[in-house]
Parts: C-alpha cells; sequence; structure tokens
C-alpha cells in the first residue's frame, strides 16, 4: 500500500553522492516526464546525468561538445552528419550566445523591460501567442525560446545565462543580478542537453525551493521543483562547487542516426 512514483531525474541523488565525497558520478537510465509526445519528446526517454565536483558549466561545455564530437567520429566516421536538409556539424567549439541577446536578436523581446509575469504576457501575446493565466514569467520565456530561438539553432550551440526563475538549482551568476550560470546545448532545432554550475548554498537553496512552491500554488503547475527536505539536510553537511549535466540519449542517437521521429529510436 505504498505510494510510489516516477522519476523525472536523477539529479538530487546523485548530487548527494557529491556531497559524500564522490568527485565524479554519472548515471544513464530511464526517466518519466508528462510532456506529451511528439517528434522530439517521449513521456520515457534515456538520460545521462553527470556531476563533477569543482567544476563549473564552462567545464561543461568543454566535457559535452568533446562528447559529442567524439560519439560522431566514432560512430559516423565524421563529425558532420546529415539530419532532414541540414548537415549538422559538431566539430569543437560550437557557437556561444546569450539567451537574452538571442532572444532580442529573434523576437525582439528584451526580457528585462518585462520584469513580471502580466508585463511579458502582454507582450507575448501581442506577438501571436497564447499566455494562459497559469503560465509563470518563467514559463513564458520558455515558450518564447521555444518558437523564436530553438528552430534556428541547427547548427550546434549552446544558450547560456537563464532566468533564475527558470533554474531553481543553479548558481547564480556573478554581476549579472537575476541570471544563473546554465546553458542548453541545441542541434538540429532540438535541445539536447541542459548544464549548470551548481548552486551550493543550502539557504539560497531553501529560498529558492519556497519561491518555486509559491509558484507552484499561484500558476498550479504541476512540474515546478518541490522543496526536499533530505537534499537540503545533505547540503546543510557541505557541497564543493560542481558543475552537472542532463543530455537526451534519445535526441542525440535521433540525431547520429538521421532520424526525424523520438519514436524511431526510443525502443533501441
Amino acid at each position: 500500500d505504498q505510494q510510489l512514483y516516477l522519476r523525472i531525474a536523477t539529479e538530487l541523488y546523485l548530487k548527494r553522492l557529491i556531497i559524500g565525497g564522490f568527485d565524479k558520478v554519472y548515471e544513464l537510465g530511464r526517466v518519466f516526464r508528462n510532456e506529451g509526445i511528439d517528434q522530439d519528446h517521449n513521456p520515457e526517454f534515456t538520460l545521462l546525468e553527470s556531476y563533477e565536483a569543482y567544476a563549473d558549466y564552462n567545464d561543461v561545455m568543454t566535457m559535452v561538445e568533446s562528447l559529442v564530437s567524439l560519439v560522431a567520429q566514432e560512430v559516423r566516421g565524421t563529425t558532420r552528419v546529415p539530419f532532414g536538409e541540414h548537415l549538422v556539424d559538431f566539430t569543437p567549439p560550437w557557437r556561444r550566445v546569450k539567451l537574452r541577446e538571442e532572444l532580442i536578436t529573434r523576437s525582439g523581446i528584451n526580457i528585462e523591460a518585462f520584469p513580471d509575469h502580466a508585463s511579458l504576457a502582454k507582450r507575448t501575446t501581442e506577438l501571436g501567442l497564447e499566455a494562459g493565466p497559469r503560465e509563470s514569467r518563467g514559463r513564458l520565456i520558455d515558450k518564447l525560446i521555444s518558437t523564436f530561438v530553438e528552430p534556428h539553432l541547427i547548427q550546434p550551440t549552446f544558450l547560456l545565462d537563464y532566468p533564475e526563475e527558470m533554474s531553481p538549482l543553479a548558481k547564480a551568476k556573478p554581476g549579472a543580478p537575476g541570471y544563473v550560470e546554465r546553458f542548453e546545448a541545441f542541434a538540429a532545432g532540438m535541445e539536447i542537453a541542459n548544464s549548470y554550475t551548481e548552486l551550493n548554498d543550502p539557504l539560497v537553496q531553501r529560498e529558492r525551493f519556497e519561491s518555486q512552491e509559491d509558484i507552484r500554488r499561484q500558476y498550479q503547475d504541476d512540474e515546478v521543483d518541490r522543496k526536499d527536505e533530505d537534499f537540503l539536510l545533505a547540503m546543510e553537511y557541505g557541497m564543493p562547487p560542481t558543475g552537472g549535466l542532463g543530455m537526451g540519449i534519445d535526441r542525440l542517437v535521433m540525431l547520429l542516426s538521421s532520424q526525424p521521429s523520438i519514436r524511431d529510436v526510443v525502443l533501441f
């Protein structure tokens, strides 16, 4: 008669291993998310998560471009892989662009000019997108990225420095109030990896979790991060600076095998 849950990530458990003294950890495993089904989404998928103590998101960027280019070379004999009508070149270094600047370029929206939900929702609606009352400011920014930015990121690209409310587990970016050290990696218009310099201050992490709980209540959003007292307790023992990574293996296999749908690879 226990209440059991499918996992959406391995993150908080792997970070407890970092706290426990392991310098580098990773896991390849199945995870489950209520994100619907389309060409590059499946409710059940395979995720690689890795964490490295005394690293940051810059170190992880170097690892990702080195890892993916090596795998492409081993699997295809080249780092240039056809996907649809494009030839995707995984040769390092990959392009690096800041999220805020790329959004301005692609949509004309400077998110700093819309500091709250109401103002951003109004501007989003003016651009022809639906901005429901249950969508927080972070959700709206994510929708703008998906609509205006992602389709243009054909060659491998790191999109850098996300707003804090979109990244409650990431460390603040020095000299950039309201932003965190986070990147997402894209290729062929798809996100293939997500990474950040891990937040390791338990007091700030508690504040972030409580802020997420407020968002959950206000917008009835079941997918925001929940407060985890066991993880907070572990952090209080001391967590070193850490660079973390989540990479969608199915999407990577889609790219390397030139398959247009995740359903063609997810079973294998």
